[in-house]
């Protein structure tokens, strides 16, 4: 977002969550994350990892619902999480009438960046980047209509790489669907 100045705009910030134009209302996301960056979090989640209608996935991207997102300080030590929903639909099934694989890696994708981008903003960092790499391990079939709870922890938040860890499962139940690591990275923009 060449131009507009923030604090996280750096030369090697791959995209700058503060200048993302707003997207929906986050008044109604729980969890003691300040209002501002519950904001820029859907901000980021709407503008930068969906996208417009006609990118990859949006249709599916647009259903998912952040519903709590924390930031917890201890001494030195800063992590947040992030809850999100998302009810299981017709777009995300495979042949076999379960949801597929390559949606749940969507999901996490999306929803594991989460806490990192509300983290980066909290301590003045960078949190948004690209996905270096997912590690999915399923345990069970969502099937249709299924109601999905996806919590996001954060495990690391550094000058260019970022981790964190999720999981799916299905809300009344708490079945586990899925658990993953997620592992991002600011790309060198000299290289792009």
């Amino acid at each position: 977002m060449a131009g507009v100045w923030s604090k996280l705009a750096t030369s090697t910030a791959w995209v700058d969550p503060e200048q993302l134009p707003k997207v929906g209302d986050a008044t109604s996301i729980a969890g003691n994350a300040p209002e501002h960056i519950k904001q820029i979090t859907l901000n980021t989640l709407h503008v930068y990892g969906i996208g417009p209608k006609d990118c990859f996935g949006a249709s599916v991207g647009d259903k998912i619902r952040i519903v709590e997102v924390n930031i917890d300080i201890e001494g030195k030590r800063q992590e947040a999480s992030a809850v999100c929903e998302v009810r299981v639909t017709t777009d995300m099934l495979n042949s076999a009438g379960v949801m597929h694989g390559g949606c749940v890696g969507y999901l996490v994708d999306l929803c594991a960046a989460v806490p990192l981008v509300a983290l980066g903003v909290a301590k003045r960092s960078n949190g948004a980047g690209v996905t270096q790499a997912l590690n999915i391990l399923f345990h069970a079939p969502a099937p249709l209509d299924a109601y999905l709870r996806i919590t996001s922890n954060s495990i690391t938040l550094g000058g260019r790489l970022m981790t964190s860890r999720c999981e799916i499962v299905l809300k009344d139940s708490r079945r586990a669907i899925a658990s993953a690591f997620l592992s991002k990275m600011q790309p060198l923009m000299m290289k792009l």
